[in-house]
């Protein structure tokens, strides 16, 4: 058999996706990723089917209020551009059996994107699928519902034969619980029988070392909702433990499973060590969508063997009048201008380089340098708007040499990762798992500044295509890396990249070379999915019927794990 010819049919499910600005049903990384894995599916003409929701009100819109913070606004949206398939399919949720609608996204250069939607006319059920990872436990719970057990009985709708599921984090962990269910009705296997017939066909995607971003849900709750699935208390604590971990059961369900790059891979076998019955956690490493990310004038200058400074220029330039339209500020396209926008979770320091504002003052009060800031805080993160306040302060105490743009969103991230000159990123190790826009950065010739964690280990290298921060790297994970991580950042922003900026122009000009040719294929979606297939898919599609593990096996492992003995709950 040729393994090159073997293209297994690939169900994806995710709880947002990144496909267009115009169409926001992402918060972040995670569905920016989605996203591009969609489009790289199609690029590469591979058998992949997308299966998401279709959020009525978006993650959040967030924008600045006169005093500075931040506050949040939820639109209808008008989905114009999705497609009603005339199918529907029914979850049991809460009592009740709830209709949700599917449509269809195929519009964006991506293999076909299905989305669940409870918000139509006569529905009851519209705050099932209102806001991503919004409102209460219960609102999460109804809408992995709706993703796992709703998204499997849309593939039966289609008439589509899936080879393997993929979890694309422990939110689709119901997909499991459903694919459990059916097998034990209709085929009438055992709990363990199905168990493991559903093992072989599921690969799960782990995303977050941060432990908020691993969920986990009371018992009682999940009865109440009813998504135990047909499944019993036992049954569902030899999954998820209890109370109930999405990720623990994922990694349980899964015949393989993987981190978001090799640190983070180092980082989440360490992390689920304990979890008996997982899957083995190996590493493919995110990619972007080149055609999206990439300004299509830098692309051909790069390949053409062109000077980049005219086109780059003219990036930053587009990103300055962006910038004046929404803010009044103006921007000298002569200056060095470094970009940090991402979401402003606490671990991501995106206030770290004002903690010693006396040294960076004359930087930007003598016209050395600017700074731009994008991002958003999770609408119940008080913390995270507490930095975005911080960030609005700087803005309007330096004017001109820095700003906040709120609400970010993919037209934003598109201007600021082929317009500034130098991307920052100061995560706290080993909390990044990848960091995907420093890699849309690198394709532009944007020159990273990163602390080395997530996909940076593997790329840019000092002085070459890159600045690092490597003290991180040489300090124990531990939460007190500030003050030496803050003194290498001034040490390497006023001593290295300020001066090759301003003196040394032929360097900078090869530095952005040499980021373009390190990140356009190494961290690019179309290796990703290659590599998804070659490592994961291909492998686990030809050992399906293979895998022998005993219902005894699993019986014991319950037994060590729980010596005193569970009734039903």
């Amino acid at each position: 058999m040729n393994l090159n010819q073997i293209k297994p049919r690939v169900a994806y499910f995710c709880m947002e996706y990144g496909l267009s600005e115009e169409m926001p049903i992402y918060a972040g990384g995670l569905g920016v990723l989605a996203g591009d894995y969609l489009k790289a599916a199609r690029d590469a003409e591979l058998p992949v089917l997308g299966i998401g929701i279709l959020w009525a009100n978006d993650y959040t819109e967030q924008y600045i209020d006169e005093n500075g913070r931040p506050y949040d606004r939820y639109p209808n949206y008008k989905y114009d551009m999705v497609k009603d398939t005339g199918i529907s399919v029914n979850v049991r949720i809460r009592g009740e059996d709830v209709e949700c609608k599917v449509k269809l996204v195929d519009c964006y250069g991506n293999a076909p994107l299905y989305l669940l939607d409870t918000n139509f006319p006569g529905s009851r059920h519209g705050w099932m699928t209102s806001k991503l990872y919004g409102g209460e436990a219960q609102d999460r719970i109804a809408a992995e519902m709706i993703l796992g057990i709703g998204g499997v009985r849309l593939i039966r709708a289609l008439g589509w034969e899936a080879d393997l599921y993929h979890f694309n984090e422990g939110h689709a962990v119901f997909v499991g619980l459903e694919l459990i269910r059916e097998k034990m009705t209709e085929n009438k296997m055992s709990f363990n029988e199905a168990w493991q017939k559903v093992k072989s066909q599921v690969v799960f995607t782990t995303h977050t070392p941060v432990e908020a971003g691993n969920e986990v849900h009371d018992h009682g709750l999940l009865q109440h909702m009813e998504a135990y699935n047909g499944l019993t208390y036992e049954e569902m604590c030899q999954l998820g433990g209890d109370p109930f971990n999405m990720t623990a059961a994922a990694l349980r369900i899964s015949q393989k499973a993987n981190a978001a790059s090799k640190l983070h891979g180092h980082t989440a076998r360490k992390m689920w060590r304990n979890i008996k019955l997982s899957s083995p956690i190996i590493s493919i490493t995110n990619g972007v969508h080149e055609k999206t990310w990439q300004d299509q004038r830098i692309k051909k200058v790069f390949d053409q063997g062109g000077d980049l400074w005219e086109v780059h220029i003219q990036c930053k330039k587009e990103l300055f009048a962006y910038i004046e339209e929404k803010t009044g500020q103006k921007l000298d396209p002569d200056i060095l201008t470094v970009g940090f926008a991402r979401r402003t979770a606490s671990y991501k320091r995106s206030d770290l380089i004002f903690r010693n504002t006396d040294l960076l003052d004359p930087y930007l009060s003598k016209g050395k340098l600017q700074l731009i800031f994008s991002g958003k805080a999770h609408p119940n993160d008080a913390l995270g708007k507490e930095i975005i306040t911080d960030l609005v302060k700087m803005d309007r105490k330096y004017g001109r040499a820095v700003v906040f743009l709120e609400n970010y969103n993919m037209e934003v991230a598109k201007l600021l990762v082929r317009g500034c000159d130098v991307w920052l990123n100061n995560p706290r190790r080993p909390f990044e798992a990848s960091g995907t826009s420093g890699m849309k950065a690198a394709m532009n010739g944007v020159i990273n500044f990163s602390v080395v964690d997530g996909w940076v280990a593997e790329g840019p290298q000092h002085g070459i295509s890159g600045w690092l921060l490597e003290q991180a790297a040489k300090q124990s994970e531990v939460w007190d890396q500030d003050e030496k991580d803050l003194q290498e950042l001034y040490q390497v922003l006023f001593n290295e990249i300020i001066p090759t900026y301003y003196y040394q122009k032929e360097r900078w000009r090869e530095m952005m070379l040499s980021s373009i040719d390190m990140a356009q294929w190494q961290f690019s979606s179309a290796r990703m999915i290659k590599e998804y297939y070659d490592v994961i898919y291909v492998p686990v599609f030809q050992a399906q019927g293979e895998i022998t593990t005993s219902p005894y096996v699993f019986n014991q492992v319950w037994l060590e794990e729980h010596p005193q003995p569970y009734g039903s709950q």
